[in-house]
């Protein structure tokens, strides 16, 4: 399946694969349901101009994943680059792309940052295996980071140097 970068022009789709995954996972990810689900198609415009977002649809245009790339907005950072949202459909998993949508993610990062970084749920092996595949070490741990239906979740932060 062909990964390509998002635009404003595809922000219904965004919109729906973003809410979709913060509801079928919501201890994969810091924002919750809540946080986004009222904003306007505008604000998930405007989300794909900050960062470049990553997606794998079939052939009817449906989006099966995403990944999101972002530079760190900090001079003394800007050496740094973030992923966030990594999110495969239940139907589209096992098909490898989460692999591609990493290697997307990758390579535009290769050329603008020096280190890549990712959180990532201590209570999902699934992840943290294509992260360590693509590369990436543990570089810290989060106790307690989040607090998803009143249950505590532990976040790893993993870093993937380029130089």
């Amino acid at each position: 399946m062909p990964i390509r970068q998002l635009s404003s022009q595809d922000a219904e789709t965004f919109r729906e694969l973003r809410l979709e995954g913060l509801r079928v996972a919501p201890a994969a990810f810091a924002v919750a349901t809540e946080d986004v689900a009222h904003q306007p198609l505008a604000w998930f415009g405007a989300a794909l101009g900050l960062s470049a977002v990553f997606a794998a649809e079939n052939g009817a245009g449906r989006l099966l994943g995403m990944l999101a790339y972002q530079d760190d907005p900090l001079h003394k950072r800007r050496h740094i680059g973030h992923l966030w949202g990594m999110y495969v459909r239940a139907e589209a998993s096992g098909q490898g792309l989460g692999t591609a949508l990493m290697d997307a993610a990758i390579s535009h990062a290769r050329s603008r940052v020096a280190v890549l970084q990712l959180a990532v749920g201590a209570a999902n092996p699934t992840a943290i295996r294509l992260y360590e595949r693509a590369g990436f070490r543990l570089y810290g741990t989060e106790l307690a980071s989040l607090r998803v239906n009143g249950v505590d979740a532990t976040t790893l932060l993993m870093a993937l140097h380029f130089d």
